[in-house]
């Protein structure tokens, strides 16, 4: 029995409900159903063509559905498409950035673009400076950058309009082991304050970042839980073969 002193637990902040996708005869995805619980790092994990692409696209506006439901912030992403991109920080995988522009130059451009006023986004500037530990290139041209750098550039703009849901499409990609760490350590910093789900095919990102997990495989969900849940005494690796069919990440 429900605790009638406890409170009401919160909606799930990233909802897929039965979304289904299909390209004539192709089916990219089928009925892949998942919620993300409120501040919380979520990782999609599956191997490549499993369909975590083209539900992302969805959750994120850019794909509209064949099938089902998508919600952010208890926002339909297709009938309440403005207000469900307000509460959305994007970070696609090599996302565009502007290599003649400095990350000061480009959030500004963001900003405005998002219609944020000149106090907000000076706060804002000010505020993803020091989150995503750019202030050194802050005037540097982006073509200068390490990809690390340009990586955190992308976060800071995913978090400008202070969103509460982050969805980040293979967030350390490219990234040497030092970028990774510290890719990571920003990451779980954001998940205090924000809900975050980040598509990955990298093991390793599990272990050291999601509370949950959600994996695809074949355009199906076929396994959501805890990483602990995930692992069941057999090792991520051989339980990720098992739930896959053994198909390589």
């Amino acid at each position: 029995m429900t605790d009638p002193q406890s409170p009401p637990a919160s909606p799930p902040l990233i909802e897929a409900q039965g979304l289904s996708k299909y390209y004539g005869t192709f089916t990219a995805i089928q009925d892949v159903s998942f919620s993300v619980p409120r501040s919380s790092v979520t990782a999609f994990l599956g191997p490549n063509g499993a369909g975590k692409s083209t539900t992302m696209k969805i959750l994120t506006g850019f794909l509209a559905p064949s099938a089902g439901k998508a919600r952010l912030a208890g926002f339909d992403v297709e009938t309440d498409r403005i207000a469900a991109a307000r509460a959305l920080g994007y970070l696609p995988e090599n996302g565009p950035l502007y290599p003649e522009m400095t990350p000061a130059g480009y959030l500004r451009y963001v900003g405005s673009v998002r219609g944020m006023a000149s106090a907000r986004l000076r706060e804002a500037l000010d505020r993803v400076a020091h989150a995503c530990r750019i202030e050194e290139v802050w005037h540097k041209p982006i073509r200068k950058l390490s990809k690390g750098f340009r990586q955190r550039v992308g976060l800071a703009q995913a978090i400008l309009h202070d969103p509460e849901v982050l969805i980040l499409d293979e967030p350390t990609s490219g990234l040497d082991p030092n970028q990774i760490v510290l890719v990571r350590e920003l990451v779980k910093e954001l998940a205090k304050a924000k809900t975050v789900l980040l598509s990955t095919h990298i093991l390793q990102e599990v272990e050291a970042m999601a509370d949950r997990v959600i994996l695809i495989s074949e355009g199906r969900t076929v396994f959501q839980g805890t990483p602990k849940e995930l692992d069941a005494g057999k090792g991520l690796e051989a339980r990720f073969r098992e739930l896959t069919k053994g198909v390589a990440a």
